[in-house]
């Protein structure tokens, strides 16, 4: 039988004998050895040798304090070299069909044009109207440090390089040195950051994505469809086609995080800028070399004055001005506030876009279309997709924070306390105030610092050109004043451009009452006629899983689209969802594919935003052959949601998952809210409080510093779990739910929702790869060294239920095997179990210690958080 991850295993293979080698090198050939054998005892240990497992347990727990940090490092590179060689094989010229499935556009295509169940007509205007916007967060999940993703991306260019049939000798051992090169420096570079990143910084991660990848990805993908697209119909493309945009929360996100200021957006705003018009400046560049032709059309030659090298005049022209940018925002970024001639520089998209056009156009006139579709296509479609501001900047607040503001001034101005009035109220006095004309905020007003810094906001919000901002977000939004409260301080602080204003329903309560807030609002003919017929909403999907597990929460999420599709619809709006996934399962994430196709009939059509997330960002657009794939993925579900949506629910199915729905939150939260014991196991259990120490992200773990698991960030609360492999909030309230509906007499029934309905077989599908992940042996080795005897009742009880989930799903996928239908995925978790196994068991060990001193030493520290960035890297998804 062929091995169908043969050259997987051998990139494997090879990148760990490498790190070997290096950590031979630095150590010596004893430590290598210990590193081997106790990677070699888990490996009988997972086959079930229980010798073997407590050979590998004396040896870690025997490790002297200077072998602590080496062997947690040993383990944790080896998984991220794995992981590098995985990522590698999706894209490889090895890549088998399991793994690598023909192009999802191209697939749809077919399926929809050779049938005849959609014309090319419908395609057509299908394609004209996308609009997907993936929109990057810096949610704390991503453990990597940059300096070591951009190792990361090296090596696997050296691998692309060493799949080259033609190599020589020479240049085959070139490439050989230059992987151990690459390895050795990752060995001798420190893991964790030695501070925690600020926003600027995560910001600036965000764009090193973009550079490295996705500048490359979009005009790849775009001719790849387009040539797709005109094989099937004959028609092309339009030269500024751009179905997928981007947007960023990347130091606009300031809801719990204090570090977002007015002052740190705006940075942020000019080094968005700055990012564009440096790349804009090299594609520039290079056109001035290209377009050397004398041929033009009469529009380009009246323009430069009948000159013999025409193209050259006008790319040389933006050459300065794109210069002359980069110095004004070299100046701003330093803290200066030049002046500038606006004729000078780059201000609005089209003194980029206008002469460029030009430019294309006169090439097809005098018969250079091979040219004119080549890098000045490529620059055209980048300036489409990614404007001159590389991202669309989202603003994120609370909208307790926007209440404070409009609070205080009323107050001042002796109006009353706006925060004590009932929400007619609100709407009266805000409507009143949105309708008038005369000012609000009096120029003796001097707000309190936490106010000033919202209005601040607001201010910066006004001076910004609209293009440059996406949505402005409101978190903990269920009340139509909610949204006319930001709208006021939009229209008071001057500003002239309108921005969608986006409520964020988190909860289940707030899921549930989602569609009756919009109705009110939309039944406002003054916020109605502010839309412009469009509204977005904005549906939470930690908070709302944290809050009800994950089963509850989903449904809870389709009833609320389901539900606002009617609504937008009564109102003649369109709607624009903007799904907030993590990249966890406890999160709400999936497959990009499987998941826009789990959504409601009628809730995509053409129109979709979506949060990706920390290390998920890297997985799906760190590499641009990887990024072509996951825009085609988006693209290909978008269409196919829009073209050919999932079929409606049966009422059959509907009903089960009232019933299954209203079991799993029961289930959830009797363990979550109302078992008295659960907050002392959590916090002993997991590494949760030691979490706070690992500088991940720059915003706090808490909401509240001093709030206890209520306002633990869903992020925190699922990677926790995570690391001792519980995996406790993707699974809890859903397996004994479906377990109470197959005692019901309903296993036929589910069984054919997990056949015929995309929502339903998703989240089997997930729940399957959590349970493949969770390992109740290592979270009993957790519970054994750190978790009082008086909580292990608690500990028999949550492995029971996570047993009960397991034998149910396997019951409901007819297999003996978790993951049956999902090789690669099994395949995946394989690999990296005998690596992650030490990591969990040192890392159980290591907390054991630190908790019992009242000042572990660095080195301890240390190693306890490389072992979290260890299992984190192995288990792929953090939070």
């Amino acid at each position: 039988m062929v091995d169908m991850y043969a050259s997987l295993r051998a990139n494997v293979n090879m990148l760990g004998q490498m790190l070997g080698e290096t950590m031979s090198t630095d150590l010596g050939e004893s430590f290598l050895e210990k590193v081997e054998q106790i990677r070699q005892l888990a490996k009988r240990s997972r086959q079930g040798d229980t010798q073997a497992r407590d050979q590998m347990l004396a040896l870690l727990t025997a490790l002297p304090d200077n072998e602590l940090v080496p062997v947690a490092k040993a383990f944790n590179q080896f998984l991220n070299l794995a992981n590098i060689a995985e990522q590698f094989h999706t894209i490889s010229r090895n890549c088998d069909e399991m793994v690598c499935v023909p192009d999802p556009v191209e697939q749809l295509l077919g399926k929809m044009l050779d049938d005849g169940r959609v014309d090319q007509q419908q395609l057509q205007q299908c394609l004209r109207n996308l609009d997907i916007d993936l929109v990057l967060t810096a949610h704390p999940t991503e453990i990597s440090r940059r300096t070591l993703i951009y190792k990361y991306a090296a090596i696997v260019d050296c691998l692309a390089a060493l799949e080259n049939t033609q190599l020589s000798e020479r240049e085959h051992s070139q490439l050989r040195l230059r992987l151990r090169q690459l390895i050795a420096q990752i060995w001798h570079t420190n893991e964790i950051r030695e501070e925690r990143p600020t926003p600027v910084d995560e910001a600036r991660w965000g764009l090193s994505t973009i550079e490295a990848s996705l500048w490359h990805a979009i005009p790849d993908f775009l001719r790849q469809l387009n040539d797709k697209v005109q094989d099937r119909t004959g028609e092309q493309l339009p030269i500024d086609f751009a179905p997928i945009r981007f947007s960023s929360w990347m130091g606009g996100d300031r809801d719990g995080n204090p570090f977002v200021t007015a002052k740190v957006t705006a940075e942020v705003l000019d080094r968005n800028r700055h990012a564009a018009a440096r790349l804009h400046l090299k594609d520039v560049v290079l056109l001035v070399d290209e377009l050397s032709m004398s041929k033009a059309n009469a529009e380009l030659m009246a323009y430069t004055n009948n000159s013999p090298e025409p193209y050259r005049v006008v790319l040389r022209d933006l050459r300065q001005k794109l210069r002359n940018t980069i110095d004004y925002l070299n100046a701003r970024i330093a803290g200066h506030h030049p002046e500038v001639d606006e004729t000078s520089i780059i201000w609005h998209e089209e003194d980029l876009k206008r002469p460029l056009m030009m430019l294309y156009t006169s090439l097809y006139d005098c018969g250079m279309r091979l040219i004119a579709n080549g890098l000045l296509l490529d620059m055209l479609r980048r300036i489409a997709s990614f404007g001159i501001h590389m991202v669309r900047l989202d603003i994120r607040q609370d909208s307790g924070r926007h209440e404070e503001v409009l609070s205080e001034l009323t107050q001042y101005l002796e109006m009353g306390d706006y925060a004590s009035w009932n929400e007619e109220e609100k709407q009266a006095f805000l409507l009143k105030e949105l309708r008038g004309r005369r000012p609000l905020i009096p120029n003796t007003w001097k707000p309190s610092a936490d106010v000033n810094e919202v209005w601040s906001t607001f201010k910066l919000i006004a001076s910004q050109p609209s293009r440059s901002l996406g949505s402005y977000v409101i978190s903990m939004a269920s009340k139509p004043s909610d949204v006319l409260a930001v709208l006021l301080l939009l229209k008071k602080c001057g500003c002239k451009h309108p921005i969608r204003v986006v409520p964020l329903f988190e909860t289940l309560e707030d899921l549930t009452h989602a569609a009756d807030a919009i109705r009110q609002l939309l039944s406002i003919d003054w916020y109605k006629d502010y839309t412009h017929g469009m509204q977005e909403v904005m549906i939470g999907y930690s908070d709302s899983a944290k809050d009800a597990g994950v089963m509850a929460a989903g449904w809870a999420q389709y009833q609320a689209q389901e539900q606002l599709v009617d609504v937008c619809k009564e109102a003649g709006v369109k709607l624009m969802l903007f799904h907030g996934r993590g990249g966890t399962v406890g999160r709400g994430g999936a497959p990009a594919h499987d998941a826009i196709l789990s959504q409601p009939p009628g809730s995509v059509d053409g129109r979709i935003r979506v949060t990706e997330q920390g290390e998920m960002i890297r997985f799906k657009f760190g590499l641009p052959k990887q990024a072509v794939q996951s825009l085609a993925l988006y693209t290909s579900a978008v269409m196919e949601a829009t073209l050919l949506p999932p079929p409606e629910p049966k009422p059959e199915w509907r009903a089960c998952m009232i019933r299954v729905a209203a079991d799993s939150v029961t289930a959830y939260r009797d363990v979550v809210r109302n078992e008295p014991d659960f907050v002392p196991y959590f916090r002993a259990a997991t590494p949760e409080i030691e979490l706070g120490k690992l500088p991940l992200g720059s915003r706090p773990a808490k909401r509240k510093v001093d709030g206890g698991i209520e306002s633990l960030r869903a992020i925190p609360w699922i990677f926790a779990w995570s690391q001792n492999r519980l995996m406790l909030p993707a699974w809890l309230g859903a397996g004994e739910s479906l377990k109470m509906a197959v005692d019901r007499g309903e296993e036929a029934l589910l069984k054919e929702m997990e056949r015929e309905w995309p929502f339903f077989s998703t989240r089997i599908s997930m729940m399957e790869m959590v349970f493949a992940k969770a390992e109740p042996n290592l979270a009993r080795y957790y519970e054994k060294c750190l978790v009082p005897a008086s909580l292990h009742h608690l500990g028999d009880t949550l492995i029971e239920r996570l047993q009960l989930g397991i034998d149910v799903v396997k019951q409901l996928t007819e297999s003996d095997v978790l993951m049956s239908h999902t090789p690669w995925n099994r395949e995946s978790v394989q690999l990296r179990n005998p690596y992650i196994d030490p990591l969990n068991f040192l890392q159980a060990e290591l907390l054991g210690r630190t908790r019992k001193e009242a000042q572990p030493s660095a080195k301890l520290e240390l190693a306890l958080m490389l072992t979290i960035a260890g299992v984190a890297a192995g288990m792929r998804n953090t939070g």
